[in-house]
């Protein structure tokens, strides 16, 4: 029983070991894998890198009184947009009103005084002349008239003030722009210089603010474009933006302010974009990302994304050897250009490389290649 069970285990492992030196025979009679391989695109490029940032405006402005006083109408529709010295609030015109009128009878009066001051000195030096008069009283009497003159100055001022009050009743829009709600409703007493009535701000042109790290500036700075430099003319620094719903930034603009030192805390620079904004479609708080000038033109090593593997933390692209013999390539990729990705260190751009087929290729085994031809764009090719 015991041979029996002995020569049952031997037949078995006989078995095994003849399936094992089978498969193992097929493996290595089995053909390569078919895989796509090509040759990197090889062109003169330009990188752009992408940023995030917010609109805002570039003026906004806490609309106050400048008298106190009743609010007694509201010329504007919540959110409309109005034009610079459009009205848009009324404060009670008539006690500034009588106050005016008050200060215009005290100009009149002071007027007259002066106009009886200056008679009395005109008489005191036709007697003087005679000797009919000393010269005390007529020194009094110039006294007088200047002091007439100064009365007049002030009842001047007065009216000049009243006239001021009863204009800054009339609150009109300072900058052009949309406006946001009321923030008081008829009948409100607001005080001078303190209580907003409500807010504008502009819309067009609009600012784009958004912050570059320490170490994309000093690349920046390096350029001879100079990606931040900010220029009357906005030909060196044109820039684009997208909003959150667009997949591409289509709205053009340019440079126009770097702040004058880095955040020692974030370790990033401000800059600021500004864009017009004919259809008001963008609106300040409004969520973006921009796209700005990366390098300078150069010859750039183009590959696919589907060429890029990865190997723990690092990027990769698998060579194929003049015996079709499979690689690997640790690389160092940059930013997309024409559909491609930018390939910044690891590739010279001669070699021949797998472009499809990734998952059936390792380093060491041999690949059937099939060579195709990659188009200028990535675009042209899916189209």
């Amino acid at each position: 029983m015991i041979l029996e069970n002995l020569r049952g285990r031997e037949g078995v492992i006989g078995t095994l070991l003849a399936l094992g030196l089978s498969t193992a025979a097929l493996a290595q009679n089995a053909p390569p894998p078919a895989v796509s391989v090509a040759k990197p695109v090889v062109k003169e490029v330009v990188e752009y890198d992408d940023f995030i940032g917010r609109f805002e405006a570039v003026d906004r402005v806490d609309v106050r009184a400048r008298v106190s006083g009743y609010v007694d109408k509201i010329h504007f529709v919540d959110g409309a947009i109005v034009k610079a010295g459009d009205p848009l609030f009324t404060i009670d015109q008539r006690p500034y009103q009588a106050a005016l009128e008050e200060a215009q009878a005290g100009v009149e009066a002071a007027k007259a005084r002066v106009d009886f001051a200056a008679g009395d000195v005109s008489r005191a030096e036709n007697l003087r002349k005679s000797g009919n008069i000393t010269g005390q009283i007529y020194d009094e009497r110039t006294q007088t008239l200047a002091t007439a003159k100064a009365d007049l100055n002030r009842a001047q001022a007065t009216l000049n003030r009243a006239k001021l009050d009863l204009q800054f009743t009339e609150i009109k829009a300072p900058i052009a722009g949309r406006m946001s709600r009321r923030l008081v409703s008829l009948g409100n007493l607001v005080n001078a210089n303190e209580t907003v009535l409500t807010n504008v701000v502009s819309m067009d042109p609009i600012n784009f603010y958004f912050d570059v790290d320490e170490r994309s500036y000093l690349a920046y700075q390096k350029l001879s474009t100079g990606s931040l430099r900010v220029s009357s003319d906005g030909n060196l620094n044109e820039v684009l933006v997208a909003t959150s719903n667009e997949r591409e930034p289509i709205h053009k603009g340019h440079m126009d302010f770097t702040d004058n030192r880095l955040d020692a805390a974030s370790g990033t620079m401000r800059a600021r974009a500004v864009f017009e904004n004919k259809d008001l479609a963008l609106v300040p708080g409004l969520f973006g990302r921009i796209r700005i000038l990366g390098s300078d033109k150069y010859k750039g090593v183009l590959v696919p994304e589907d060429a890029l593997g990865s190997d723990q933390d690092r990027r990769v692209v698998y060579v194929v050897g003049a015996d079709n013999t499979i690689s690997l390539k640790p690389v160092r990729v940059g930013s997309r250009v024409d559909g491609y990705r930018v390939i910044r260190e690891g590739l010279k751009g001669d070699e021949t490389i797998v472009v499809n087929g990734l998952m059936r290729v390792r380093p060491g085994i041999k690949v059937d290649p099939k060579l195709t031809t990659l188009p200028a764009t990535a675009v042209a090719a899916a189209n």
